[in-house]
């Protein structure tokens, strides 16, 4: 059976970090594109990170660049996102999700992602 399982989520205070990982089982996910994705109460889900089956690409988006990092522990068959500096803005349900097989592309657009993991809470407060 083909699964993403991400891990990781919690509470946390502004300024403060934390590390996802999305776990993938029944295929591996170095050969695919794996994004990262989140879902605010109320708004649209947007494309946080992506990286390619290759290494060579990887894109953020505007309100984390410079603060999240994405890599791949491929000895796992997992993909991480290191959060730095978290913000209360970046509280909501983040998602993997995998596209492929390709190789040195990705985009952070959802649509075109057709494995997906069920998500896990990220809350930033004090």
């Amino acid at each position: 059976q083909l699964q993403l399982v991400e891990s990781g989520g919690g509470l946390v205070q502004p300024g403060g970090s934390l590390r996802l990982s999305c776990a993938a089982s029944g295929f591996t996910s170095a050969y695919y594109a794996i994004g990262w994705f989140r879902q605010a109460p109320g708004k649209e889900r947007e494309g946080v990170s992506c990286i390619s089956s290759s290494d060579t690409i990887s894109y953020y988006a505007d309100s984390v660049q410079g603060r999240f990092t994405i890599s791949r522990d491929n000895a796992k068959n997992t993909v991480l996102l290191q959060m730095n500096s978290l913000k209360p803005e970046d509280t909501g349900v983040y998602y993997c999700a995998a596209w492929g097989p390709l190789i040195g592309r990705c985009v952070l657009s959802p649509t075109v992602y057709n494995r997906w993991g069920q998500g896990t809470q990220v809350t930033v407060s004090s």
